[in-house]
This record gives C-alpha cells, sequence and structure tokens, in this order.
C-alpha cells in the first residue's frame, strides 16, 4: 500500500506564500476598482508585478501598471494584468502539486503545449471591453446598468459554438453580479471568487479555436469514488478512478456529468436528474467496473461520457482499487488555465488514523476533514467519517491541505461497512432514508409531470 508522506506537506513550498499575498492585494484592488488609484492600490500592482518581473509577462506587466497609475487603462492593460495574477496562482498550483506527489510518490503526463495558430474571435473584444469597465469601476461600482451592458455581447457569443466556454462564463457571472448590484451596499464582496472569474474571463477572451482533439481509448475502469457538486440550478457527479488499456500503463481519470436541477430538489432525488447516464450509475452504486468502447479522451483525464459506450462489468472494490492500482497509475497534465490551487484534487487511500477535534490525526500531523461538504444524496455522513479506519478521500488545497471524503470503511454492529458517495445512484439503500423519500413523494416525478402539462397547453 502507498503511503502519503504527512510530514512532506506540514510546511507550504517556499514561495507559496508571498505569491498568494500578492494574488490577495490585487484582489482588493479590484474591489475599488482603477478609476482612481489609491495608494494601496499602487502597492497592490507593483506587488503583482514583482512577482511575474523573471517572466514573460514582465515589460507587459510593468507598461499595464504604468498606465493604471495614470489612469489611462484598455483591454490590453488589464489583460496583462489577469495574466500576471493566473501566472502567479498557476506557480502555487505547480508548487503544491509537486509537493503532493512528493509525498505520494505519484507521477504525471507533462502538459504538451501545442501550437495554436487561431486568431481570437472578434466577437470577444466585446466581452473584453466589457471586463475592463468592469476593472474600472471595480466590484463596489457594478450597477444594474453595468451588468445589462454585456447583454447584447453574451447573446452574440452564445450564438457562436466554439465561444460557448466564454459565452457560458458570462453568462453566470453576469447573473451573479445582478443578483447582487448595487453592490455597493454589500457587506461582504467574494474578492477572490469575483477576480477567479473575471480573470478566467479575460484569457478565455484571447484564445482561438481548441486545436487539439481528443484521445479515443477502450478498456476498462475502475471506479474510486465519485465527488458531488450540488448547486441550487445545477448537480455534477464527478467520478475518479482508474483506466487500464491494453498495451498502455494505467492512468487517473476523472467522469463528469451534470444536469439542471431547480433549489427545490435535494438529497437522494438528484440522481434522478442523471437518470440518462444508466450504466455510469448502476457501475456507482453496485461497485462495478465499467468497459468502455472508443470514448473520446481529454490530456486532462476528462473521459467524455458516453453512456451507449460503456457497459457496466464485474465487481470491483474501490477500496482494493486505492491499494493495487491507484498508486501506478500516471496522473493526468492540468491544462493552463486550470492551474490554480482551488482545482487540485488528489484521490489517496488513508488508514492507520483517527479522529480528534474534527481533523484527521496521522502520526503527528493533522490534516483538516471537510465534513461540512458530505453531500446529502449519499450514505456518508459525519458520524461515519470520524469513526471510519479507512478512508478514499481528496487531498485538496484552500489555503492549506484538507481531505475531503469519497468513501470510509467503518465497523457498524461488530461488521466493517463501506461506505460510498454513490451508494445511492439508484435510490437511497437505508430503509429511513427510503422511507422519508417515499412519504415527501418524487418531486422529480412531479415536476416532470407538470413540465410536460405546461408544454402541451
Amino acid at each position: 500500500m502507498q503511503a502519503i508522506q504527512m510530514t512532506a506537506l506540514t510546511e507550504a513550498p517556499a514561495g507559496v506564500s508571498a505569491a498568494l499575498e500578492a494574488v490577495s492585494g490585487f484582489d482588493t484592488a479590484l474591489v475599488n476598482g482603477f478609476a482612481r488609484v489609491s495608494e494601496p492600490q499602487n502597492a497592490a500592482l507593483a506587488a503583482l508585478a514583482a512577482g511575474v518581473a523573471g517572466s514573460p509577462l514582465a515589460d507587459a506587466v510593468a507598461a499595464a501598471v504604468s498606465k493604471v497609475s495614470t489612469g489611462a487603462i484598455g483591454a490590453e492593460e488589464v489583460s496583462a494584468l489577469a495574466a500576471a495574477r493566473a501566472a502567479l496562482l498557476g506557480a502555487v498550483h505547480d508548487a503544491l502539486v509537486d509537493q503532493a506527489d512528493n509525498a505520494l510518490g505519484r507521477s504525471r503526463f507533462e502538459w504538451s503545449t501545442t501550437s495554436d495558430s487561431a486568431a481570437p474571435s472578434p466577437l470577444a473584444a466585446g466581452s473584453r471591453a466589457w471586463l475592463g469597465e468592469l476593472a474600472i469601476a471595480g466590484w463596489r461600482g457594478v450597477d444594474h446598468d453595468l451588468v445589462a451592458a454585456a447583454d447584447q455581447t453574451v447573446e452574440s457569443l452564445l450564438a457562436d459554438p466554439a465561444l460557448r466556454r466564454l459565452a457560458m462564463l458570462l453568462d453566470g457571472f453576469t447573473a451573479e453580479l445582478g443578483a447582487s448590484a448595487p453592490i455597493a451596499t454589500m457587506d461582504r464582496i467574494p474578492a477572490r471568487r469575483w477576480a477567479d472569474l473575471w480573470t478566467r474571463a479575460l484569457l478565455l477572451s484571447w484564445r482561438g479555436a481548441e486545436s487539439t482533439a481528443p484521445e479515443t481509448v477502450s478498456g476498462r475502469l475502475l471506479p474510486l469514488g465519485v465527488d458531488l457538486h450540488e448547486h441550487g440550478t445545477a448537480v455534477q457527479a464527478q467520478l475518479h478512478g482508474v483506466l487500464e488499456v491494453a498495451g498502455a500503463p494505467a492512468r487517473r481519470v476523472r467522469v463528469s456529468v451534470v444536469a439542471a436541477k431547480v433549489d427545490t430538489i435535494v438529497g437522494p432525488a438528484i440522481w434522478q436528474l442523471l437518470g440518462t447516464h444508466r450504466q455510469l450509475l448502476t457501475a456507482l452504486a453496485g461497485h462495478r467496473t465499467l468497459e468502455i468502447t472508443d470514448m473520446p479522451l481529454l490530456a486532462t483525464g476528462d473521459l467524455l461520457w458516453d453512456d451507449d459506450r460503456a457497459k457496466v462489468g464485474e465487481a470491483a472494490d474501490p477500496f482494493v482499487t486505492a491499494t493495487v492500482q491507484l498508486p501506478q497509475a500516471q496522473a493526468p497534465a492540468v491544462a493552463p488555465l486550470d492551474r490554480d490551487p482551488i482545482h487540485i484534487a488528489e484521490p489517496v487511500l488513508f488508514e492507520g488514523y483517527r479522529f480528534r477535534d474534527g481533523a484527521m490525526e496521522l502520526g503527528d500531523q493533522r490534516i483538516r476533514v471537510e465534513l461540512d461538504a458530505l453531500p446529502s444524496a449519499g450514505p456518508l455522513t459525519t458520524v461515519a467519517v470520524t469513526n471510519s479506519s479507512l478512508m478514499i478521500g481528496l487531498l485538496r488545497w484552500d489555503g492549506g491541505w484538507s481531505v475531503r471524503p469519497l468513501a470510509v470503511r467503518r465497523k457498524v454492529k461488530s461488521t466493517l461497512t463501506d461506505f460510498h458517495n454513490g451508494d445511492w445512484a439508484l435510490g437511497p439503500t437505508d430503509p429511513k432514508v427510503a422511507k422519508a423519500q417515499a412519504k415527501s413523494g418524487d418531486a422529480v416525478a412531479v415536476l416532470r409531470e407538470r413540465a410536460g402539462r405546461l408544454l402541451r397547453k
């Protein structure tokens, strides 16, 4: 069994704190905007420029900072600042991933850069202009008029399939800003989140069409665990697993399936929204493998899931997979735009630990466990996790290392019992939960019937 060296994760790599401090300073500067640059904002911009002084971005960022200070700021200047922010977070990401790989003794694919001569779409220029206006106004200067100014741009982007990624990001971003406007009255501003969205949108606006075609693979997929992400209007199930392909080393992959929802659909009922992925859900509920045929695989390790190209296979204990296959499986490369510490999610098998004060102790080291992130759509509870003896979890980083549980093994009436996030993919197996769900009625069926009735009118 592969052991994690917790001592290797005790201290953050050199330079991480300084880089994050520079990013935080810039995010704070964005709150009030660059219409009138104050002394603290000047210091934050100078720190950002200093952070990339030894990189190819140095000249562009230094020039942008100079222009911002004089009030002459345009799309190229704000884009340079966004690039500098992303570069610092990318450096932090790389340092932390290297630290985790060393602690776990793992290897990963390198990202292969491809020459992309495709020019950015002229339609994206409008988004850059609007994002520049946001930077000038700052979050506290955002009102309904400024948000509405992006409507035509978003509509144009949505009409072009090649720009759908940027369009969806801006559509969600403007909706979030609009729901919060006028932002000047807000007590607390999510500066980091909005700066993340602003940065990503600006960088996406400069990208040409994707030129790298996905690889097509066939083989056996062994699930490790599923991470559920639930929002008021959407749900995503992200499976982490090991893919075995004949004649090639095993590799780590992800499968993400998403469905729209309303906020009244919660708990085990959300699995019904993903019902079109029957093979995937059956494998999750039954702890079985999946035989996949000619399925697209991106360089990031993401399988573009097609349930028609998958077939449920034999039984496979995720804890055995985590013990035997996971340590040797090659980790995927990370795309440049995804190099942010918040995206780190490394599946790890933990054993020989104990819980104290809500934290996992491994020898003399402690690591926070994300008990507040346990989904209501599965059987994992705080009691199950804190009384477990074996765990598959995602090693994550958000200001420090933490673990998000995907599956645990614990004693129930002297019998070792496994609990996985995906156990209820075909319906709750806990009689009490199933009875409560039956008593409350099938919310998904009711909403579908009402929607059908409206469409027939």
